[in-house]
């Protein structure tokens, strides 16, 4: 497997470049019949997890951001 560092910064990223690493990770954890071997992936899933979290998050407050805006636009308007 590749190895990827994901920054902090979780903007380099996209949700669907983030979701594959996530699936690639699953499918060798799925693989691997030593748990020892896997407390790292395990550790970088957990990571992932996180930052997609926190992408879904900063999604939905400008989702809900932006239609507040257009509510307000459209309450006065009439």
């Amino acid at each position: 497997m590749k190895e990827k560092n994901f920054p902090n910064n979780n903007n380099l990223y996209s949700l669907d470049e983030l979701t594959k690493e996530v699936n690639q990770i699953i499918e060798n954890l799925e693989k691997e019949k030593n748990l020892e071997n896997a407390v790292e992936d395990y550790q970088k899933l957990i990571k992932l997890n996180k930052i997609i979290e926190k992408k879904f998050q900063a999604n939905l407050k400008n989702i809900s951001s932006e239609a507040k805006a257009k509510i307000d636009k459209i309450i006065k308007r009439s």
